[in-house]
């Protein structure tokens, strides 16, 4: 939206401070080059200012372009303001953001009251790093950092104190704390010479495809059906690429490094060789995005709650635990780790990730009940001939 198309409100002295902009414009974070301006004419009415260029100012300038509509009590957020108008036509290049975050989490807090505490969080981090790109890349990296790392702890522990023995599925292959330290260190050399890059140009495509970084944050209903449609997506497409890196040349030249360890621990989940890592990432990833495009509709907050769980789901199938209370048992179509420990010890079947219906339909489960299942349509096929 053009700079003049926004009603704005000068103060006294000519000037249009910090509290007349936080109090009636939002601003979009939008560079453009303009020549300054000199102003005519600003009303505290709603009519908008008049602008006329100044020949005689030829110097340009980076700012913030100020666009948006006033909310219905006044009041509207702003971030990222650099400079402030005065009536000369000169610019102050006085920095209106706080110095810290919890500063502009303040200044938020103070004009934003309609914001939940989640919605001031999210958006003071955005106003603080003044870069889109750099905010997304950094919270993307360090949330899918800390979610790894934080969530194979529990893990590391268990295998290293001895606990849960009796649910230990291969329980004569528990998993050295050295075997367990040199996978990780192999896991974040992949972290961030293969995951930070594209975590990087992450934000730019997908804002190039419509993916919303703003305010408000979508309802409970749209993220749950989202991210189980994401869920089907990525295990349909882990299933048919997972089952191709298992033929020969495939196997060897990729894959063959995930199945280091017969039997597999939480950390070990993302334990690949970087085009493994890529081609089975864009199932996370791509899928998503592929929602995006086609429905115009989906929010990054959404993006990142499916990341999480889908990072739970994948470390805990490499647990190589199997207790009472493990989601399989109530929901008999959810993978688990038994499905996918026999994966690794077995080195064939199973190659769904979340869900068991694709092995079942194309007869690639590797489980009792399917051998048995297999063992007695050979024998009826006998008895048929």
């Amino acid at each position: 939206m053009p700079l003049q198309d926004i009603p704005l409100t000068a103060s006294a002295n000519g000037i249009l401070d910090e509290q007349t902009m936080k109090k009636h414009c939002v601003l979009s974070k939008v560079p453009l080059q303009i020549e300054i301006a000199t102003v005519l004419e600003i009303g505290s009415g709603p009519s908008p200012p008049q602008w006329a260029e100044d020949s005689s100012a030829k110097q340009k300038t980076d700012i913030y372009a100020l666009s948006g509509k006033w909310g219905s009590d006044g009041d509207r957020l702003i971030s990222g303001l650099t400079s402030v108008l005065r009536v000369s036509g000169e610019w102050n290049s006085t920095v209106l953001p706080s110095a810290t975050y919890w500063g502009q989490y303040e200044e938020i807090t103070k004009f934003n009251t309609d914001l939940n505490i989640a919605e001031r969080l999210w958006t003071a981090w955005y106003a603080w790093m003044q870069n889109d790109v750099l905010a997304t890349g950094i919270m993307s990296f360090m949330m899918h950092e800390l979610v790894y790392f934080g969530r194979c702890l529990p893990w590391i522990f268990i295998d290293t104190l001895g606990l849960f023995k009796s649910y230990k599925i291969q329980n004569n292959k528990i998993p050295a704390l050295k075997e367990q330290w040199d996978c990780a260190k192999f896991v974040l050399l992949s972290h961030f010479t293969v995951e930070l890059p594209q975590i990087w140009f992450f934000h730019p495509m997908a804002q190039f495809c419509g993916l919303s970084t703003s305010i408000p944050f979508p309802s409970l209903w749209t993220m749950a059906y989202q991210i189980a449609i994401f869920f089907v997506m990525e295990d349909t497409w882990h299933y048919f690429t997972h089952r191709a890196f298992h033929w020969g040349p495939l196997y060897k030249a990729i894959h063959k490094i995930h199945h280091q360890y017969s039997a597999p621990f939480g950390l070990a989940a993302e334990y690949a060789s970087p085009i493994e890592v890529m081609i089975l990432g864009f199932g996370a990833v791509g899928c998503p995005i592929l929602w995006c495009v086609f429905t115009g509709d989906l929010h990054i907050l959404t993006m990142y709650i499916w990341i999480v769980l889908r990072l739970f789901q994948a470390i805990d199938a490499h647990s190589g635990y199997d207790f009472p209370w493990s989601l399989h048992h109530f929901l008999p179509f959810w993978a688990g780790a038994d499905h996918h420990d026999l994966h690794h010890e077995k080195f064939i079947g199973n190659y769904a990730s979340s869900f068991r219906w694709w092995d079942y339909l194309l007869d690639t489960e590797y489980t009792p009940d399917a051998l048995k299942r297999r063992r007695e349509g050979k024998a009826e096929a006998k008895k048929a001939q």
